[in-house]
């Protein structure tokens, strides 16, 4: 229901464009979808801390409608660091963690990429065992 002529955060991009995000119109249209449906995936822009009015961010949006996070990653230098404080984020939040998706498309350094899948799923083992661990092949 919200689309914006300028890529960047929904904060931005609303300004941009001289109008406000609609918060209701993006929960009215999930509620609608979930009724038909039964789950609904919402793709937030950028992450978990990007803002979507002001000092409220998506995460804020998150915890307010009780929705589980499936957080993407990769093997990219630097996705274990960018991934542990995302977890930290969650949890923080009280948001739970349904899966962690690694995304391979941008593996580059074979071995940078082995450790940071192997260090992910153990970190997931030890601190949210309820979590799924799955891969995105490549393609």
């Amino acid at each position: 229901p919200e689309i914006f002529t300028y890529p960047a955060s929904p904060d931005l991009a609303a300004r941009i464009d001289g109008r406000e995000l609609d918060l209701n119109a993006i929960s009215n249209a999930t509620d609608a979808l979930e009724e038909k449906y039964g789950n609904v995936l919402i793709e937030g822009a950028g992450g978990l801390m990007v803002p979507l009015k002001g000092e409220y961010l998506t995460i804020d949006y998150m915890r307010e409608h009780n929705l589980p996070a499936i957080l993407v990653t990769n093997g990219r230098l630097g996705s274990i660091n960018h991934t542990l404080l995302a977890l930290s984020a969650l949890r923080n939040a009280g948001i739970r963690l349904f899966a962690v998706i690694y995304n391979s498309h941008f593996d580059k350094d074979k071995i940078i990429c082995e450790d940071t899948r192997n260090y992910i799923r153990q970190w997931l083992d030890r601190h949210f065992p309820d979590a799924l661990y799955l891969e995105m092949p490549s393609l």
